[in-house]
């Protein structure tokens, strides 16, 4: 009598094929490491949600365009925002808008992170945010019709986003919500 049968054999087949497969999506899921003052955190990107936002990010991060920038808005309760400011208040200089990829079944949930925009809908560059709390109303369709695009998720550190979050703030020139000591993302890169 042989030591499986072959139905066994078979569904031992199939099981060890979905195994491997779940591993190579969890080792080609891409992520970036992000090096601050206030501690390190891991974010992981979602290119098939949201391909145009997720290239953007990372052209950003592979152009060092966040590195020596500030979270330069923080609002505990809400989200910590950053990307696009120096330490003084010196916006950097980004490359074109992109169009806006809110309706791509993500939400702006805990942990989350998402493009900052303004109010034009296709106008968000290289700042981004971390929703720190669930923000239903920032998920598409708003009542204008928009929302926010979720392009990925923290995975590591998010102690770090907590910390952040609850850093003083005050003004800063006509700036709000600024951190009254500068939370600096030393260094943004691609960790695989």
């Amino acid at each position: 009598m042989p030591l499986f049968s072959s139905q066994r054999r078979a569904a031992l087949a199939i099981a060890a094929g979905l195994l491997m497969g779940l591993t190579a999506n969890a080792q080609s899921a891409t992520t970036v490491k992000f090096q601050t003052s206030s501690g390190d955190f891991v974010v992981e990107v979602y290119p098939d949600k949201a391909p145009k936002t997720v290239e953007n990010f990372l052209q950003y991060v592979k152009e060092k365009q966040y590195d020596g920038t500030v979270f330069h808005r923080v609002m505990d309760g809400f989200m910590v925002q950053g990307g696009g400011f120096t330490a003084d208040m010196k916006e950097k200089q980004t490359r074109a808008p992109i169009p806006l990829e809110a309706k791509n079944g993500l939400k702006n949930d805990r942990g989350t992170i998402a493009m900052a925009r303004t109010s034009n809908p296709n106008s968000a560059t290289a700042q981004f945010f971390i929703n720190v709390v669930n923000n239903d109303g920032l998920n598409a369709p708003q009542p204008d019709g928009y929302g926010y695009a979720v392009f990925g998720k923290v995975v590591s550190g998010m102690e770090v986003i907590d910390k952040i979050r609850s850093t003083p703030t005050g003004n800063k020139g006509m700036f709000q919500n600024v951190p009254l000591t500068p939370i600096v993302i030393n260094s943004a890169v691609l960790a695989k």
